[in-house]
């Protein structure tokens, strides 16, 4: 049986405040929760929930936080969002 992962959503790095109100509207209250989501869906929600195109910082934020959620030891050079920002840009 798995253990369940005792991390709360404000223990992962880059997830502060404003990004737990955004999970919290999303109805994502644990790490458990959040390990299952895709991030650019969860972006996309957000944006429908509050009726406009949300900052793409927040995309890059709900990345790392996925990210950490499905992997506790992720690389610590991957957990700050500017990582995931620098790799969205260079799909460009």
């Amino acid at each position: 049986m798995k253990k369940a992962d005792s991390r709360k959503l404000t223990d992962l790095v880059s997830v502060g405040p404003a990004t737990k109100r955004d999970f919290d509207l999303l109805g994502i209250s644990s790490v458990e929760q959040l390990a299952k989501q895709d991030a650019q869906e969860l972006y996309l929600r957000l944006s429908k929930l509050m009726g406009q195109k949300i900052d793409i910082c927040a995309l890059d934020v709900f990345c790392t936080a996925v990210a950490q959620a499905k992997n506790p030891n992720l690389p610590e050079e991957q957990k700050p969002w500017h990582y995931w920002s620098r790799l969205r840009k260079s799909k460009k």
